[in-house]
């Protein structure tokens, strides 16, 4: 190869990388409900094969949380989408490189689905309190292009019966006639990596306070899955669990530890499942 047809193949790949980088954001952080000012790790910036994608969401009319601000901008952090964030983002990634071979960023990336096609570079999403998300029309037909593209979208953190028909309206609206199927003991997001026929309800930290394991009435814990024609789950909803506290709270020794065990090792699960299947 000459000088001059190596300097275009190398103008060529430099190109496509820009376009590349044009259209995948940068990371970012917004302030959370919990959270306004919480400490980046060293390696932030460095590349990785692995981003974990949280999704910013528009909340639902008449359906409270605890104590949120229900008038803050959604686009904006402070609302249901970062319960939890960053912190337990940080930490279930510290878990990911310690218990798999996946090269995952050490920082998570917030993700807007009005954010023209960003949503696609990101094929892991999940939404905390998710009982709580009301996507618009272009929102939803967005997610459910990610996941008919191969992407994967877990729901976690949402209690009792008004907390779970959120969710249920909200699959209803991306897949009508779906249903969100209960997980069996033989599922493979329960042995992908971990073989997990003992599960039991994941509490959150607000349990110490209260002595009570659950929130409205949730007393028992579900592990759900919505499947798509040729039977791989494309989406799981875990419902009367606190997941996101599981990692959030997992270097506090106060926090019981087989909440941690259990909900690090359900995720880490459905990582490897939904790079597998």
């Amino acid at each position: 190869m000459n000088l001059r047809k190596a300097l275009a193949v190398a103008l060529v790949a430099l190109l496509c990388a820009a376009a590349l980088d044009a259209y995948q954001r940068a990371f970012r952080e917004y302030p959370g409900t919990e959270y306004e000012d919480f400490s980046l790790p060293p390696d932030y910036q460095a590349g990785a094969d692995f981003v974990f994608a949280r999704l910013m969401y528009p909340e639902g009319r008449g359906r409270a949380g605890f104590g949120f601000r229900r008038s803050a901008n959604w686009e904006e952090g402070r609302t249901q989408w970062t319960n939890d964030y960053p912190r337990a983002d940080r930490h279930l990634l510290v878990a990911i490189r310690r218990l798999t071979r996946v090269a995952a960023r050490s920082v998570e990336q917030p993700v807007n689905l009005n954010d023209g096609d960003d949503v696609f570079n990101w094929p892991f999403l999940y939404a905390a309190r998710a009982g709580f998300m009301q996507l618009s029309d272009a929102q939803t037909a967005k997610l459910r292009e990610f996941i008919d593209r191969g992407g994967f979208f877990i729901a976690d953190d949402m209690w009792g019966d008004s907390e779970y028909q959120g969710i249920v309206e909200s699959m209803a609206r991306l897949y009508p006639g779906r249903d969100i199927r209960e997980l069996e003991n033989k599922d493979p997001a329960f042995h992908t990596v971990y073989d997990l026929d003992q599960r039991y309800q994941i509490s959150g930290q607000w349990s110490l306070r209260s002595g009570v394991p659950y929130l409205n009435g949730g007393v028992v814990p579900h592990w759900k899955g919505v499947y798509d024609d040729k039977d791989r789950m494309v989406a799981a909803v875990w419902v009367n669990n606190d997941t996101g506290d599981s990692w959030e709270w997992a270097d506090d020794p106060s926090y019981p530890e087989r909440y941690s065990a259990l909900g690090i090792r359900l995720t880490v699960n459905h990582l490897i499942y939904a790079m597998t299947h």
